[in-house]
């Protein structure tokens, strides 16, 4: 079975032009993995040598296609004002490749909020739970996660931003108290698509954890994409989840679905923290009648079958669309409403499980 060190082995035969020396002793190649058959790594090169790729892209590809099991070769070409200064180094005896490493300087927990499918309000639930919790009095950020439809930016009213490097690091958008990162702030056109493969990704997640200077943070919220595609698996290879947050609709197909990811991040190690039911039912603002219009009660089903907290329901409401529409969340812009309470009890069911699943991890260490 091909092993990380086999795949940098093969690596440190390719010469670097004019150099006399290997990618490898040169500390080019960085973030090396392996996933059924495919190989994936980052080629780290100085803004005066981008030729590279043009010179290397296919040598490095043959070096490590010849290897037992390998599939496919995918590589990541990152510049940066200054390349890396040490070789990447295998993973320790008894590791995965690409393994968890630590959680970036300055963050204390990082929360992954996920779902089976789009269009069940992942994302304004989101922003909406990361305002919750600053009320607190937590410093919270947002990684808005979802490459290909990042839609944070909409949600809390700055579309327009562009993050500033400093240090070689960008700076994340300040909105309403938070700080925020999204590929949307990167794209020159908002109506750009985003047309990437699984090993660009995994880059970019990368980038957005080492490469932002997210400061001190109590919360890192990650709104990732829906499914168990290749952001949520990089993610739960990248850092160690703190917990994970499901959400999904009351009707039994959204759920079905939901419980997919939810089973995922279980088989990555990742803590439950719990299940939210989103658009869970309808009051009339006129009569005062509630309705369940997508039936209710999946969620909790969903969290008893899978033995996890439900951490509590969300209504569908005009109000929590309006406000995110015009980038001031609900959360923000009706303080003292029924919705804004109810996000404000997610919080508080959300920090229980965080400090119960810290205990717990205190007790068995």
């Amino acid at each position: 079975m091909t092993t990380q060190q086999d795949i940098l082995a093969a690596l440190s035969q390719v010469q670097v032009p004019d150099l006399g020396h290997d990618v490898v002793s040169l500390g080019l190649v960085q973030d090396v993995r392996l996933m059924h058959g495919i190989v994936t790594f980052t080629m780290v090169v100085k803004p005066g040598a981008t030729s590279l790729q043009g010179q290397l892209d296919q040598p490095l590809k043959a070096a490590v296609k010849h290897l037992p099991g390998i599939q496919d070769v995918a590589i990541h070409w990152l510049v940066k004002p200054e390349a890396a200064a040490a070789a990447a180094k295998p993973a320790s005896k008894g590791s995965p490749p690409g393994g968890p490493a630590s959680l970036p300087p300055g963050i204390k927990t990082v929360i992954a909020v996920g779902s089976g499918k789009g269009g069940v309000g992942k994302s304004t639930v989101t922003v909406n739970l990361a305002l919750a919790l600053a009320k607190t009095g937590a410093r919270v950020g947002v990684l808005d996660a979802d490459i290909y439809g990042p839609s944070v930016p909409f949600l809390l009213g700055v579309v327009d931003h562009k993050p500033q490097v400093q240090n070689e690091k960008l700076i994340p958008i300040e909105a309403h108290g938070l700080k925020v990162m999204s590929m949307g702030f990167l794209l020159p056109d908002p109506d750009e698509p985003v047309v990437w493969r699984g090993p660009m990704l995994a880059g970019a997640m990368r980038q957005f954890f080492h490469d932002v200077n997210w400061g001190e943070l109590d919360h890192l919220l990650v709104d990732l994409p829906p499914g168990t595609g290749d952001v949520p698996l990089s993610l739960v290879q990248l850092v160690p989840l703190s917990g994970a947050v499901i959400v999904l609709t009351p009707q039994p197909v959204a759920a079905a679905i939901g419980t997919k990811t939810l089973r995922m991040l279980q088989a990555s190690k990742a803590p439950i923290l719990g299940v939210i039911e989103n658009m869970s039912h309808f009051v009339c603002g006129h009569c005062g009648e509630t309705t369940d219009i997508f039936t209710r009660g999946g969620g909790r089903t969903v969290a008893e079958h899978a033995q996890v907290p439900f951490l509590g329901d969300i209504p569908l409401d005009p109000a929590i669309r309006a406000s995110g529409d015009a980038g001031v969340p609900v959360v923000l812009a009706e303080p003292e409403g029924p919705q804004a309470k109810a996000f404000d009890a997610l919080a508080r069911a959300t920090q229980e499980q965080l400090l119960q699943v810290a205990g717990s991890a205190t007790r068995h260490g």
